[in-house]
Formats: C-alpha cells, structure tokens, sequence
C-alpha cells in the first residue's frame, strides 16, 4: 500500500482517538466509588544517618551564694621539713651590768707532822698504830695523834713520808690504809754503838672517809727510837685534789 492513500486512514483513527478521550472525560467515575483495600504495611526503614551536632546553649543564670558549710577536721601533721640554712649571725649585744664581788677562792689544804715523843714505849702488837703524839703541824685537824691515824677529808693524791730512829732493835713497819699495807719497809739493827735510821714514803690516792696510819710488821721488830737528838716523823700533805676546780670557797 502506497503512502498516498494511507494519509485518510490515520486521520480517521486520529479523529475517533479524539472523540473517545471525550467521552471518558465526561463518564468519570468518581473516585470515592473506585476505592481498593488497604495494602500491606511495608517493611521498616533503614537507619537514618546520626544529624548534625546541635548549637551551644545560652549560658545559665549564676545562682545564689550558699550558706557557709561547717569547720572540717584537723588534718593530720605533715612530715618534717628540711633543716634551714644557718642565719646571719646577730649584733653584739649590750653589756650586761657589773656583778657583785665573789668571794675568793683557795686552795683545799690538808697537811699534818708529828713525832714521837722522847722516851715513848710503842704497843708491841702488830695490830695497833704507832702513835706520832707529838703534833708538829695540823691545822686541818686531818691527824689523830691519839690514834695516830690520818683520815682524807679532800679527795685526791696525797703524799707521806716515814723517817725512824732506830735503835736497840730492828725495826720493820707498814704504811696502811684503810687496813691494806701499801708499802712496808726494814730496817736492821746490829747492836751498833749509835742508832741507824730507816725512811719510807709513797704516793697514796685518797677519797673521804679514807685512813692512813703506821703499823709495826712484826712485834719483835719495834726499834722506833727518839730523843733529844734525833726524832722519828710520820708526816703527809695534799699533792692535789679531785675536785674539779681544784678550790673551795673560803
């Protein structure tokens, strides 16, 4: 078929396509007699994506001061510090007023001699103390001369010394103290024409209270002699004393 005479036929189709839009325009059903059922629910939605952070909001209003709060416990103390450097040495202070005089000090004394007396008889016991009865010095009384004992009143070193006439015997005699011979001496005596003599001395630590007095050894050894001529002595004296000053307030 030509395209010539196809031209009338679409144009009829095209005028009848025309005429039936029309009609159905006219014809419309309404929609509420056309209504279905509900459908089916569908499946949940996924997850949206986290929004976007939101704005800072307004600052609140200060509020009011609170009421002050009770003291809390003491806290426990802290460690030690370090030690702090040593300070500037201060000014010289003001000199002090004058004190009043002291009084002087001495030295402590002891000292004491004494001999026998002419024509003595001596105890012939070997536990009694040969008694010096002539006193030559002893001013600090120190010396018994009717016990013929020395006793310390000063603690410290003390010095004596022995000097015998001897004659008609031998003579032997301890240095005691306090009933301990701390020296002993002898001397012998052979039926010479004149008298011999004997001496001893020794360095004797004292405290007070302490006794010092001479002894016979043996009683058949007494030939302690004096008379006008010639003495025996028991003599001793204070070297120096313990005390820590060395002097005593008179």
């Amino acid at each position: 078929m030509s395209s010539p005479r196809l031209l009338p036929l679409l144009h009829s189709l095209l005028v009848l396509q025309v005429h039936l839009s029309s009609q159905l325009e006219d014809n419309k059903i309404p929609p509420s007699l056309c209504a279905g059922q509900p459908g089916t629910p569908g499946s949940p939605g996924l997850h949206g994506s986290p929004g976007q952070p939101g704005r800072d909001g307004r600052d609140g209003r200060d509020a009011p001061m609170g009421e002050k709060g009770e003291k809390g416990d003491r806290g426990d103390s802290g460690e030690t510090g370090l030690r702090g450097l040593t300070g500037d040495r201060g000014d010289p202070g003001q000199k002090g007023e004058r004190g009043q005089p002291g009084e002087c000090a001495v030295a402590p004394k002891s000292a004491f001699s004494a001999k026998i007396s002419e024509g003595r008889t001596l105890p012939l016991s070997v536990s009694n103390a040969v008694q010096f009865d002539k006193v030559l010095l002893n001013e600090q009384d120190d010396y018994s001369p009717e016990t013929g004992r020395f006793t310390c009143k000063v603690p410290g070193v003390y010095f004596f010394t022995v000097h015998a006439t001897v004659y008609r015997s031998s003579l032997q005699f301890d240095l005691m103290k306090n009933g301990h011979a701390a020296a002993s001496y002898f001397q012998f005596y052979g039926n010479w024409p004149k008298p011999a003599s004997l001496s001893g001395s020794s360095l004797l630590h004292l405290v007070p209270g302490d006794q010092v007095w001479v002894q016979m050894s043996l009683s058949e050894y007494n030939g302690f002699y004096s008379s006008s001529k010639t003495d025996s002595t028991f003599t001793g004296f204070l070297v120096y004393s313990d005390w820590k000053n060395s002097a005593v307030f008179a």
